[in-house]
């Protein structure tokens, strides 16, 4: 068995305190192979929530996969965020374009669908271009067919059904289709602050859309959370876990089939 731990939105400036801190504890507790962290790891984009989350980041044990949110690029500081959007990102955190991370049964890979400014008035909804689809099924081409094959981004390609907000990816009906047809396991998001798993309706199915919840003080009627992700030969389980104060619970669970 795989297991991830799966975390989002974690907005440090305005991270809930003692989640942040308990889930790290959950996750240095051991039995996670990969932590993944699917954007907005900040507020503001500002340079002292990076270096809270950098510290938060070197206290966590293993290996780890972090992709950038729209939060991550500047809020205040326009002309870096119209130029230089993920500078501060890739300063504290790593690289902003592209991650990877393989494992003997695993490949992961990460995508940034957050944009420092684009053409409409909302910037923080989501683009996913043709060429960011096209290396990423690269990156997976020498991939054993047996792996398990998951794609990271901050903008759920597909809109949650009942969310309380929306993503709107350009190019993200397009990207489902195609990371469907080439057989990706799972597409881990966040931006929605709400947990969710389902599958895209395209080719035979079984390529998964999950979202996480958020570990800030930003809820949208969900608890703060993460998700366990626990891969086995024939399932996929995801479990949202909520805080309730003291100590993380299941909220929400899905089995999801493999193919």
């Amino acid at each position: 068995m795989i297991r991830l731990a799966h975390l989002s939105d974690l907005h440090f400036g305005g991270e809930n305190g003692a989640a942040v801190a308990a889930a790290r504890a959950y996750v240095n507790a051991g039995g996670v192979d990969l932590t993944v962290i699917s954007g907005d790891i900040t507020r503001y984009g500002a340079p002292e929530e990076f270096v809270a989350a950098a510290t938060w980041l070197e206290g966590l044990r293993g290996p780890r996969l972090v992709t950038p949110g729209n939060h991550d690029a500047p809020y205040f500081a326009v002309p870096q965020r119209l130029f230089a959007p993920f500078r501060r990102f890739m300063a504290r955190i790593g690289p902003a374009d592209a991650q990877g991370y393989v494992a003997p049964g695993l490949a992961v890979r990460g995508v940034n669908t957050a944009r420092g400014a684009q053409p409409r008035m909302n910037w923080s909804k989501g683009q996913i271009a043709r060429r960011q689809v096209a290396r990423t099924l690269k990156a997976f081409a020498s991939v054993p067919a047996d792996d398990v094959r998951i794609v990271v981004c901050h903008h759920p390609l597909a809109e949650m059904i009942g969310g309380p907000m929306t993503a709107r990816v350009w190019g993200g009906a397009a990207a489902a289709r195609a990371f469907s047809e080439a057989r990706v396991d799972l597409v881990l998001s966040g931006h929605i602050h709400a947990p969710f798993a389902w599958p895209y309706p395209f080719a035979d199915g079984r390529t998964y859309a999950v979202g996480a919840g958020t570990l800030s003080v930003r809820e949208r009627g969900v608890p703060p959370g993460f998700n366990l992700v626990d891969i086995e030969r024939a399932a996929i389980r995801v479990a949202a876990l909520a805080w309730t104060g003291s100590h993380f619970e299941p909220y929400r669970t899905w089995s999801l089939d493999r193919r």
